[in-house]
């Protein structure tokens, strides 16, 4: 999964993607930085306490950091970035905490209006690119009529109208055809997004989507909601685990926000993750919920896809209460399925194939 991670200038994203991949943005003002995050998965960790293996490979989640959006408008291709456009999901950091050091670029602390303001943004780089496209279009259907182009002139001028209405294109359902025809353009409004808020310390512990303010925002489709103090989680990332798990004690805290920002952009993807175990290596895959078996075998390799036979299916759980794989099969809790199996989240996969 590739998240790009964007916000105003002193919105504190670039702290963040640091705490998220321990990897230092670049300094210059129009740098894009790339860096990975491990998930943390509990079950995991607990396989591979069992197997011992060689290897320990959890999933990873691809961070992308860009420049800081300038607050004020008319600065046509602010947000003309090609890696965003590529991204799985796109998450935007807003400021709700208060500094005299730092001050916030429009001079007063306003998380809703800062998330409208970079929608803003979006809309405008895909109207761009749609009426970009559609003079295009209209030049080439004048020569000669072809009914692919005029298709896609017909979904396009649909996006236009929405775009014009200041409505980002998540906020639609688009036919399977319809999307078909869109996949191409990469559309900043159409992909998912994770709004994180940066809170202040006297704030943790709370939540401040219980704001009245936001829960229209809230029932937005294809977007997700999260939150974190980036100067906390700073401060609890210099600690060793034993401190910083008392750290947390003390302030009420079951997790880090960091493990739950990395928890939001699996749920607002729909993805889940199932394991492959052994001696050599305990690992786990990331697929989107309901994924059949065979095509799960392809997030391992095309060969497992092409020439699979069957997969050997056991809950994570069942495993680790049994202890092994073997005393699964007399228990029959591991089970043969087929291609069409929908792979459960948790779920420990050996696969059977042939090529």
């Amino acid at each position: 999964m590739d998240i790009g991670i964007l916000g105003l200038s002193a919105s504190g994203k670039s702290t963040l993607f640091t705490l998220l991949t321990g990897q230092t943005p670049d300094a210059r003002h129009d740098a894009v930085t790339t860096g990975m995050a491990t998930v943390p998965d509990e079950r995991l960790d607990r396989l591979s306490a069992l197997f011992k293996p060689k290897k320990h490979t959890p999933a990873t989640i691809r961070y992308v950091d860009v420049p800081g959006i300038p607050a004020e408008h008319g600065r046509e291709g602010s947000l003309n970035i090609s890696e965003l456009r590529t991204m799985d999901v796109l998450m935007v950091v807003v400021r709700a905490f208060e500094s005299d050091v730092v001050p916030h670029p429009l001079l007063s602390v306003n998380p809703i209006r800062d998330l409208e303001r970079i929608e803003e943004e979006f809309l405008l780089q895909d109207l761009l690119v749609v009426e970009k496209r559609l003079e295009r279009l209209q030049k080439d259907l004048m020569k000669r009529k072809v009914p692919e182009l005029e298709r896609q002139q017909t979904v396009l001028r649909k996006c236009h109208e929405i775009l014009e209405e200041g409505r980002p294109l998540r906020s639609v359902d688009f036919s399977d055809n319809e999307e078909k025809e869109l996949r191409g353009f990469t559309f900043l409004s159409l992909k998912p997004l994770l709004v994180v808020v940066n809170l202040d310390e006297g704030d943790v512990g709370t939540d401040p989507f219980e704001d009245p303010a936001w829960a229209i925002l809230k029932d937005r489709p294809r977007m997700g909601f999260s939150s974190a103090c980036a100067t906390l989680e700073g401060e609890m990332a210099d600690l060793d685990a034993d401190d910083a798990a008392a750290f947390m004690e003390d302030l009420g805290l079951a997790d880090r926000a960091l493990d739950r920002i990395i928890r939001d952009s699996y749920h607002l993807l729909g993805l889940i993750s199932f394991f492959t175990v052994g001696e050599d290596e305990c690992r786990a895959w990331s697929i989107r919920r309901g994924t059949p078996a065979v095509e799960a075998a392809g997030a391992i390799h095309s060969d497992i896809q092409r020439g699979f036979i069957r997969a050997e299916v056991v809950p994570h759980d069942d495993l680790l209460e049994t202890g092994s794989l073997a005393e699964c099969r007399n228990n029959a809790t591991l089970r043969l399925e087929g291609k069409t199996y929908p792979v459960a989240d948790g779920d420990v996969v050996h696969y059977r194939f042939n090529v």
